[in-house]
Parts: structure tokens; C-alpha cells; sequence
């Protein structure tokens, strides 16, 4: 099973749709495996995206995600890096296909009410950012529902 890293931005709880947000990865059918309610500090969030450092928007993208908590959560499924943005939609919501999250909710390109990890190993390098040695993250056994 695939695993990638999703977190739901401060615009999505000002906008009251943290639970619309997760509805679509579930309807999709992933698994999620970890989730944690972050505050990220501007040290923590410019270290996490230390690969825009020196480009136009990252000093307001380390401001805008250290400005209020994020839910930052792991999904698990097939091919879920390559379906979840798919789900997602483009960083500008201009450009997202229609249905996507940043199409429906999205303001501009830095509150687009999600960051989806986009490679298998930027995937794994940022849920060791959140979830070191695994820890909090949970594999869900396969059981039966209970009927009454």
C-alpha cells in the first residue's frame, strides 16, 4: 500500500470544511492511517518547505501556514499519491479541474485548502517531518462489521 501525507490548511477550518475536505479521500476509498492537529511554528513550517526558499511566495506561504492550526493527516492506499492529487486539483485554482478541492474552495494559489505530497519519496520525507519513526501512524486490520 502506498502511503502520502495531506494537510488540510487553516482556509479550510475558516471555511468550515475540514469534514467535506476528508469526505473526498474517503469516498475514495483511502485509508487513513495517521492524523495529528498541528500548529506549526514559522521555523517548522519554512523547514518544511525549504525547497521554495528564495522564491516569491514562500515567505508568505511559511506565514500563512504558521498562522493557525493545520490537520495534517497519512492516507494509504493503491496509486493514492497520483489519485489524491487528482482529488486535490492544481496549486491555482483557476487552473484546477472542475470538482477539485482547490476548484470548489480554493482562494488563490497559497490558500488552496490542501498540501498533497506529489512524489513517493516527497510522500515519505514529509511524514517523517510529522510522524517520526512512524510514531501515531496505524495500520487498520481488515474486520468484519458488526451486524445487531
Amino acid at each position: 500500500m502506498q502511503r502520502t501525507l495531506i494537510i488540510i490548511k487553516p482556509d479550510a477550518f475558516m471555511k468550515k470544511i475540514v469534514g467535506k475536505v476528508i469526505r473526498q479521500f474517503e469516498e475514495e476509498g483511502f485509508e487513513m492511517l495517521g492524523t495529528k492537529f498541528v500548529k506549526m511554528t514559522p521555523e517548522q513550517a519554512g523547514k518544511f518547505y525549504i525547497e521554495h526558499k528564495g522564491k516569491s511566495f514562500y515567505e508568505p506561504l511559511v506565514k500563512f501556514m504558521s498562522s493557525n492550526p493545520c490537520l495534517v493527516t497519512v492516507w494509504g492506499g493503491s496509486n493514492v499519491i497520483k489519485r489524491s492529487r487528482a482529488i486535490i486539483g492544481k496549486t491555482d485554482p483557476a487552473d484546477a479541474q472542475g470538482g477539485t478541492i482547490r476548484e470548489r474552495w480554493a482562494r488563490d494559489g497559497r490558500h488552496n485548502i490542501v498540501h498533497g505530497a506529489d512524489s513517493p519519496e516527497s510522500a515519505e520525507r514529509e511524514i517523517e517531518f510529522f510522524f517520526p519513526y512512524g510514531e501515531g501512524l496505524y495500520k487498520w486490520e481488515q474486520r468484519e462489521y458488526i451486524k445487531k
